[in-house]
């Protein structure tokens, strides 16, 4: 024994218990793994359609600005349910790059067929959302309706 009460076993055995250490807390045991991904929010299809739907109407205004009139009006609406959706996912809408519309939505009347996906879409959203989002969803979704009949 030393004289300042090291042995060597102790010695060895300190080193021995922070070798352990160091090796558990790389393994997890202090809570240190990282959180597994989340899972998408259930109505981020629902917001990626509003700004494609948005989008497309976009589109279709600038083809034709007589058009402006009628139609802005239904863009600013899948505007304000992007944003919406947007906080209540707890997301931030895209800043730059509008989403791709619906295919075939470059006219009214396919912006009017777009619509009526898109009404699809929402009413099976609503049906499966939580009640606190059933009543923003089924808004969206009779917003559609309306949409699709306004395009006639």
């Amino acid at each position: 024994m030393s004289d300042s009460g090291h042995t060597r076993r102790r010695v060895l055995g300190a080193g021995g218990a922070l070798a352990g250490l160091v090796t558990l807390s790389g393994c997890g045991l202090f809570g240190d793994d990282p959180e597994p991904p989340k899972e998408p929010d259930a109505l981020a299809p629902l917001l990626a359609e509003a700004l494609a739907l948005a989008s497309a109407y976009d589109r279709v205004i600038l083809a034709d600005q007589t058009l402006s009139a009628r139609l802005t009006p239904l863009s600013q609406a899948h505007r304000a349910h992007a944003a919406e959706l947007a906080k209540v996912i707890g997301t931030t809408l895209p800043s730059a790059g509008a989403p791709s519309a619906p295919a075939g939505a470059d006219t009214v009347a396919g912006l009017r067929k777009a619509e009526l996906a898109g009404q699809k879409t929402a009413v099976a959203a609503c049906k499966i959302a939580p009640a606190a989002r059933a009543a923003l969803v089924g808004s969206i979704a009779a917003a559609r309706a309306t949409h699709a009949e306004a395009l006639r």
